[in-house]
């Protein structure tokens, strides 16, 4: 296990090693021996009541793209970011590299002054963004 993720476990032996990820009722294996995953999942499943549901391609909302010739992983976030723009009516909204301008300062005069100010804002889904952009 490791101390910083008690839901991360690593086996190593010799020069081979496999990382397991659990999240609930979900278990990621990944290995540099395919031999030593399928004998991990083997001795996993003398213990538990598991199913092996062969190569994962997603996990919690991130696509997991491989290209095993040129020995490469991708994971991507990029569906759970669309359904964030569609959820907060911003799918055809264009990328920028910084929310705000370079020279834009933030300041009380741009608080809401008045009712109608405060009205208009509570409509602004503000912490609900912020709180999934936290899940990035």
């Amino acid at each position: 296990m490791i101390d910083q993720d008690h839901c991360v476990y690593i086996k190593k032996s010799n020069d081979k090693f496999a990382i397991l990820s659990l999240y609930v009722d979900d278990i990621l294996i990944a290995g540099n021996d395919k031999e030593f995953v399928i004998a991990i999942k083997g001795w996993l499943s003398t213990s538990f009541d598991m199913k092996d549901m062969g190569e994962a391609d997603y996990i919690l909302g991130v696509k997991i793209k491989r290209d095993r010739s040129k020995k490469l992983l991708a994971l991507s976030q990029e569906n759970y970011i669309q359904k964030i723009l569609e959820r907060f009516h911003m799918s055809s909204c264009k990328p920028v590299y910084t929310p705000i301008s370079k020279n834009k300062t933030l300041s009380l005069n741009m608080y809401p002054k008045n009712p109608q100010e405060q009205k208009e804002m509570s409509n602004v889904p503000y912490s609900s963004a912020v709180g999934v952009l936290c899940m990035l």
